[in-house]
Parts: C-alpha cells; sequence; structure tokens
C-alpha cells in the first residue's frame, strides 16, 4: 500500500470519527442546553459547548454506529430534528424538577412575608423571590450530591442502546404523555415539600388575625410580619434538614421518565 492510499484511508477514518462525534453531540448537546444548571445563562456557551464535546467524545467509542452518510437528504434532516428533540425532552424532565423547588420557595414566601425580596436570578433567567432561589441551589447541590451527574451521563448511554442514531421513536404518541405525566408529580412533589411550612405559617396568621380582633390595642399587625419572617426563616432551617429523601425521590422519577422518551413511554 503506498503512501497515498494510506493517506486516503486514515481521512476516511478521520472523518468517520468526526461524524460519530457530531452525531452523538446532537443528543448530548441538547440534553445539556435544556438542563438546570448547566444549560443556563450563569455558564457561558464556549463552556457548554466544550463540556458537550467533552462528553460525546468519551461516548462515541461506547455506543452503536451511526447510519451511513448518504447526502444531506430529508431523512437526515428528520434524523438530526429527531436528535434534538430526544436530548432537550430528556434535558426537560431534569429541569422541571428543579422547578418544583423554585415553586415550593414561592409558595413558602407567599405564607412567611418574603414575596416582597425579589432579586435577579441569574440560574433561571427571570425575577423571583430569595426562598425560590434558595431552594433552586439546594436542588443543584443535592444533585451533584446525590451523583446526579453521573446518573445523566448513565441515563444518554441508556438512551442510545434504546433508541439507536438514525432510529424512528417506537411510540409518538407515547411519548408525548409523557411530559404531562410528570408534571403532574412535579406539581404534587413541590405542594408536598411546601405544605408543613405553609401549614404552621397559616397558624401564625390566624393566631395573629384572632389577636387583633380581641386586642386591637396592641397592634399585632405590627408585629405580625417580623414575628412571620423570623418563624419562617426558622421552619425553612428545620426544613433544610429533611430535604434530602423528597427531593431524591424528584429525582428518581425525573431519570424514570427521561429514560421513557426513547423508549416510547
Amino acid at each position: 500500500m503506498d503512501a497515498a492510499t494510506q493517506m486516503a484511508i486514515d481521512g476516511q477514518q478521520a472523518f468517520g470519527m468526526i461524524g460519530t462525534l457530531m452525531w452523538t453531540a446532537l443528543r448530548v448537546g441538547a440534553l445539556l442546553m435544556a438542563m438546570p444548571l448547566i444549560g443556563t445563562r450563569a455558564i457561558p456557551a464556549r463552556i457548554r459547548v466544550m463540556v458537550a464535546l467533552a462528553i460525546s467524545l468519551a461516548l462515541a467509542p461506547l455506543l452503536p454506529a451511526p447510519p451511513a452518510y448518504t447526502g444531506f437528504d430529508a431523512a437526515t434532516v428528520l434524523s438530526i430534528a429527531r436528535e434534538l428533540a430526544v436530548g432537550a425532552a430528556m434535558g426537560f424532565m431534569l429541569r422541571l424538577v428543579f422547578e418544583a423547588g423554585a415553586l415550593a420557595g414561592e409558595l413558602i414566601s407567599q405564607g412567611t412575608g418574603l414575596s416582597f425580596a425579589q432579586m435577579s436570578d441569574p440560574l433561571r433567567g427571570v425575577n423571583s423571590g430569595v426562598i425560590g432561589q434558595w431552594f433552586y441551589l439546594a436542588f443543584g447541590l443535592l444533585f451533584f450530591a446525590a451523583n446526579g451527574h453521573l446518573a445523566m451521563v448513565a441515563l444518554l448511554v441508556h438512551s442510545y442502546e434504546a433508541l439507536p442514531i438514525g432510529t424512528a421513536l417506537p411510540d409518538v404518541r407515547a411519548t408525548l404523555s409523557v411530559a404531562p405525566e410528570f408534571f403532574a408529580v412535579v406539581l404534587r412533589g413541590a405542594v408536598s415539600l411546601a405544605l408543613p411550612v405553609m401549614v404552621a405559617m397559616l397558624a401564625v396568621n390566624l393566631a395573629f388575625g384572632v389577636l387583633s380582633r380581641a386586642a386591637p390595642a396592641l397592634n399585632p399587625i405590627q408585629l405580625g410580619l417580623p414575628i412571620s419572617v423570623l418563624v419562617g426563616l426558622f421552619l425553612i432551617a428545620m426544613l433544610a434538614g429533611e430535604l434530602g429523601p423528597p427531593v431524591q425521590r424528584l429525582y428518581d422519577a425525573a431519570f424514570d421518565a427521561a429514560g421513557r422518551i426513547p423508549t416510547g413511554g
């Protein structure tokens, strides 16, 4: 074999490796862009692209080979769109869990009188309450503490095993029904997290309401707000030590819902 033939073979192998990397990066990149924490504006776009390429480079040799390139036709466009949709849908399932934490924080802040404390949230790109941001960050710390980043890589490998690149979704209707079903789980989880503090603060507010009717000269309304804030912060501090198990259940449900997307529900 002469040098020209060897160079041509090496070039074909290099282009094949680049093509495999690009096909893998579609689903991985879409998942990372839709994920919380990593896919937010707080992380520069260059860093997100580098992380997506690094994970794709590590996973590409372990995954089934992508389909052979036959030209940029309609089938290729549909395959690209399918890869992006599957990755974004799996990342969206994980993002919903963090939004459950933010929702729990907003519900608690309404009862504690801290709803007026609003500031720009760089992780979500909106203005939200400080309690909601605290819950969002707490969910992020618990995510990494529970090895959620490793579970995310395992989820990607499982998705490629269940739905190789270039393969059509088994059941589109069942796949589309995953998100509404999991959304109900997220709402129930958010209310369950906030319910103990909400009930306790309701009792405090009712006590001050009765006091205002019984002894209006004491001006209990003026005392109610600072006491509600102090009691609310105390209850949040107590709740922080109990967040682990319910948040872990939400993460398990999120990864289960994300794993059902490539399998068709």
